[in-house]
């Protein structure tokens, strides 16, 4: 597939209600099959009720998933941080990685500790900070959890 520019995208969300580790596994699942048939790579994090999502792939394919995602119904207040051309892939190896995180380990991210100590969500992110966040996250911050390619 090489019909799209590649681009990354990166939203974040409130669930709705908080998932527990089974919806979590079953939501992972489901987003890693979908992804590997449409070539869309990622990540997900997942702290205390609060989604961010980057994916990757060609922009026409992931502005039809982004659109699904935007009207499923297990999160609301949905807000696209980052919509961009990219020259690479930061998560060539993963189809959705994932990692859980406590609230507090974000406050040790430059740029984000006064934030989330203020007891803002994710759906309150800028550009900037967001973009502090997925450096961290491509850094190495956290990456250690996601396991396996295949994740």
């Amino acid at each position: 597939m090489n019909s799209g520019k590649l681009t990354h995208l990166v939203y974040t969300s409130l669930a709705t209600p908080q998932f527990d580790t089974t919806q979590l596994e079953s939501l992972l699942q489901q987003a890693r099959s979908n992804n590997q048939q449409i070539a869309v790579t990622g990540m997900l994090l997942y702290s205390d009720g609060n989604f961010f999502q980057v994916l990757e792939g060609e922009e026409p394919l992931l502005l039809k998933l982004f659109d699904i995602i935007s009207t499923d119904g297990r999160h609301e207040k949905v807000v696209k941080i980052i919509h961009e051309p990219i020259a690479r892939r930061a998560f060539s190896d993963w189809s959705m990685g994932f990692a859980e995180i406590d609230p507090f380990e974000f406050e040790e991210v430059d740029g984000l500790n006064d934030f989330f100590q203020r007891g803002q969500s994710f759906v309150a992110l800028q550009q900037g900070r967001a973009k502090r966040l997925l450096s961290a996250f491509v850094a190495g911050r956290w990456r250690a959890r996601l396991g396996s390619a295949t994740s």
